[in-house]
């Protein structure tokens, strides 16, 4: 499949647009493209606790998956924001991807400043506690 990184950033720009950050007014959009071709928008959404706000890579694949998407079936995730360098995702949203998306997948990286950079999920978490840790029998 080919992966237009053009098209995701400007997707991901858009629903940057839409991030509902009041405290941060850090503002990031996402946009996650599954195997069939499908793009899934996310923004990030904060709350005024803190802990329950919900950054724009996870908000796209959980709402991929909310919308009939199966794990390990994307193809590519970009993300921008109101940076001058491209924006990496947070540690937890490199968790969640190691679980939900394959480890080759590419992870571009954008800056409102136009540059960008692309990594793939395995690259961006090395070591990562896998999902198979918790199928291993115990001593």
């Amino acid at each position: 499949m080919r992966i237009d990184a053009d098209m995701l950033l400007k997707t991901a720009a858009e629903a940057k647009d839409r991030a509902y950050a009041p405290y941060s007014r850090f503002k990031v959009g996402a946009a996650l493209l599954d195997a069939q071709g499908r793009v899934y928008p996310g923004c990030n959404v904060e709350n005024a606790a803190y802990a329950p706000t919900n950054c724009a890579e996870r908000t796209a694949l959980f709402g991929a998956i909310a919308s009939g998407a199966s794990p390990k079936q994307f193809a590519a995730i970009a993300l921008i924001g109101d940076t001058q360098e491209p924006l990496s995702p947070c540690g937890v949203c490199r968790q969640v991807m190691i679980e939900l998306c394959p480890p080759d997948m590419p992870v571009i990286m954008g800056s409102a400043g136009g540059r960008w950079t692309k990594s793939t999920v395995a690259e961006l978490l090395p070591d990562a506690f896998h999902p198979d840790v918790l199928k291993e029998e115990q001593p």
